[in-house]
């Protein structure tokens, strides 16, 4: 289980860019074919380890050269972590390599693991790979022993990124399956043969199993000597595209809708809003990180005359605000989250101002006295959401505590 809900960077960009980094103490899968550029991504998630000034333990079967060779190639040092006891190099063996291949075998080196984990204490975990080591042929066997690896890793906070290569048997399919199921998230790795460049890309998806609210994910992605993996999250992949390019206009009706893989703000239920809140609200009362609500509330006035719809109001804030801000729409109110910041309301209110659907004066002037706002900074006095919803509806009436947009 997750002791912490505090996210911490994974390194990963569309991981970092959507759902704002990994859970502390979560576990996670990334898989891909060869040359995907999956140890790459694990290194990424190492340097981030080193920026935090955290430790983290590699397992490898590769040689311990060979893989601070790889890391040189986008510029990390991974030798200097090695050096200053940030990062140890587990060296393990795969189990063919010792023309082993019972389940007892698979079950006792998993529950080594553990020794080692006790040994470091380490913040993070990189297993690159885990593929070798879990071919059981008696499943339920193999998720018993990863549930009882994983409870042990997850109650001591520690962060894991496993990789895994694209199964080749239907056995291997099912064991992947077996440990999806036991993970926070998944990532994988897709693409053509060849170097993956921009015109070149492969695509990277992202694919939650517990919490995330924010969903799946995919991108186009490549990797940039120096730099590692990036991705183009606002654009389609080329082979989305290219049968549109071939013709004159086409109408909407005939492009598929990618719910959920386009860059815009996250709307969410009322349920989930509250959610995200107590995950906020239990993060400040363990770090003492502020954060702020906002209420945009809509008058009788704007709404009686036609002036103003809640939907325009809303999509007025989402273009005022950042990805990593959550936004919920209750009545006539628009609730924002801002996770890592007291907010400038002042250049809030700027800003839904001159992204108002009609920006003329006389238009502003008019809609402006009529639209209001509530801040709430987060404090020890606030203990749950619902204690934070109370406080919104008991202003039923803008007054001296109240901003008016003007």
């Amino acid at each position: 289980m997750l002791h912490s809900r505090e996210l911490i960077s994974s390194g990963n960009p569309l991981v970092d860019l959507t759902w704002g980094g990994f859970y502390r103490g979560g576990t996670y899968f990334l898989s891909g074919r060869r040359k995907s550029g999956k140890t790459l991504s694990a290194l990424q998630f190492v340097k981030k380890t080193a920026e935090e000034n955290e430790s983290c333990l590699i397992f490898t079967s590769s040689r311990p050269r060979d893989l601070i060779i790889n890391a040189s190639a986008i510029d990390i040092d991974l030798q200097n972590y090695v050096t200053r006891n940030i990062v140890t190099l587990v060296r393990v063996t795969p189990p063919k390599d010792l023309g082993v291949s019972d389940d007892s075998y698979y079950k006792e080196y998993l529950h080594d693991i553990k020794k080692v984990v006790d040994q470091y204490k380490p913040a993070r975990i990189v297993f690159d790979e885990i593929t070798p080591f879990i071919g059981f042929k008696d499943l339920n066997l193999l998720k018993e022993t990863f549930l009882e690896l994983t409870d042990y890793i997850e109650e001591r906070s520690i962060t894991s990124l496993y990789l895994l290569s694209e199964p080749a048997t239907p056995l291997a399919k099912k064991a992947v399956n077996v440990l999806m199921e036991l993970s926070t998230g998944y990532i994988a790795l897709e693409k053509e043969e060849g170097y993956i460049k921009n015109s070149n890309p492969g695509l990277m998806k992202i694919k939650p199993n517990v919490g995330h609210l924010e969903g799946e994910f995919r991108s186009a992605y490549y990797i940039k000597p120096l730099k590692g993996l990036e991705v183009d999250y606002y654009s389609k992949e080329i082979s989305d595209n290219s049968e549109y390019f071939k013709e004159d206009y086409k109408p909407l009706s005939e492009f598929e809708s990618l719910q959920g893989q386009y860059p815009s703000t996250s709307v969410y239920s009322v349920d989930e809003f509250k959610l995200l809140l107590n995950n906020q609200i239990a993060y400040y009362q363990s770090t003492g990180e502020i954060f702020t609500l906002i209420s945009i509330k809509l008058g009788e006035v704007v709404q009686k005359n036609n002036l103003l719809t809640i939907n325009q109001l809303a999509n007025s804030v989402r273009l005022s605000i950042e990805k990593k801000d959550k936004l919920c729409i209750i009545g006539s109110k628009v609730l924002v989250l801002f996770p890592k910041e007291d907010k400038n309301v002042k250049l809030l209110v700027s800003m839904i101002l001159t992204n108002l659907p009609d920006t003329k004066p006389d238009y502003v002037d008019n809609i402006s006295p009529f639209v209001f706002l509530f801040s709430v900074r987060m404090d020890e006095t606030i203990k749950n959401s619902d204690e934070l919803f109370e406080r919104l509806d008991a202003i039923n009436k803008p007054d001296r505590n109240n901003i008016v947009l003007i």
